[in-house]
């Protein structure tokens, strides 16, 4: 897939385990941008690493769908597709670890990676997508524009990289319901 003079792929284990490195830098360079994508710190490469390996195993074991979007060969974002393992919700997914680089935003790239996550969803039969974002942070208006639909605020629902408790917004958007 094109997008925002991009290319989004999706990775398969083999192709996250080898991009892991890459993927490793864009994880510190958005949590030192500001964003806690579930760390508190800029983690050092090795965490980072270690971090990515986990996402692939889950790659492998299908729980995960990786899309990464990447220009000139340099990784600038990425997000994931994971599938609800229980009986009565497997027609739910979250999207989850969106990132794009600092000094890549405001480029479109996030939209792309977004409009790349739906025709996967419903190749695999999901229907109702979920997502949460820190109340206040640009995401959350990306996502309404793109037909996002915010359930509502948490107050107090996880630390910042600076150790303040933000509020994050939960959305949701029913694949079934927009054709």
């Amino acid at each position: 897939m094109k997008g925002a003079g991009i290319d989004i792929l999706r990775l398969d284990a083999g192709g996250a385990r080898d991009h892991a490195d890459a993927l490793a830098a864009l994880l510190r360079e958005t949590v030192r941008g500001g964003a806690s994508v579930s760390f508190r710190h800029v983690p050092e490469q090795a965490e980072a690493h270690a971090f990515w390996l986990k996402v692939a195993d889950m790659v492998a074991d299908g729980r995960c769908d990786l899309l990464v979007a990447v220009r000139d060969g340099r990784v600038l974002g990425t997000v994931q597709l994971h599938a609800v393992p229980m009986e009565n919700q497997r027609h739910r997914g979250e999207v989850a670890k969106m990132m794009v680089h600092p000094d890549a935003r405001r480029q479109g790239i996030a939209a792309a990676l977004m409009r790349a996550v739906e025709p996967l969803a419903r190749a695999r039969g999901l229907t109702t997508l979920v997502l949460d974002t820190a109340k206040g942070d640009p995401a959350e208006a990306m996502y309404a524009k793109l037909g996002w639909v915010p359930a509502g605020s948490i107050p107090d629902y996880a630390l910042d990289p600076a150790g303040r408790m933000r509020a994050t917004v939960l959305f949701y958007k029913l694949l079934g319901r927009d054709g």
